[in-house]
C-alpha cells in the first residue's frame, strides 16, 4: 500500500469515530426531553385538549406573552384560565 492509501484509510476511521461519539452532553442535554409531535398529540387527548386556533391582534397577543411570561405559567394555561372567567361571567350577567 501506498502512504497516501493508509492516510486516507486513516481519516475515515477517525471520521468513523467521530460519527459514532454522539453528540456532546451539553449541546444534547435537553433533547432526550424532547417529545415527538404524535406523542404530544396522544398526552393531549388524553388530558382532554383541543386544538383552538383563532387569529388575534399581534397586539393582544403580544399582551398575552408578557402577562404568562411575568406569572411564570404557560401560555396555554393563561389564555384558558382567561377564557374560563370571560365565559363565567358573561353566564353570571346573563342570570
Amino acid at each position: 500500500m501506498k502512504r497516501t492509501d493508509l492516510e486516507k484509510i486513516q481519516g475515515k476511521q477517525i471520521a468513523g469515530q467521530m460519527r459514532g461519539s454522539g453528540i456532546p452532553d451539553r449541546f444534547g442535554r435537553d433533547s432526550a426531553a424532547a417529545v415527538d409531535k404524535r406523542e404530544q398529540r396522544r398526552r393531549d387527548a388524553e388530558a382532554g385538549l383541543i386544538p383552538f386556533a383563532t387569529k388575534l391582534p399581534s397586539a393582544l397577543v403580544q399582551q398575552l406573552r408578557e402577562k404568562a411570561e411575568a406569572d411564570k405559567v404557560p401560555l396555554n394555561e393563561l389564555v384558558a384560565n382567561l377564557l374560563e372567567a370571560g365565559v363565567s361571567t358573561k353566564a353570571k350577567k346573563k342570570a
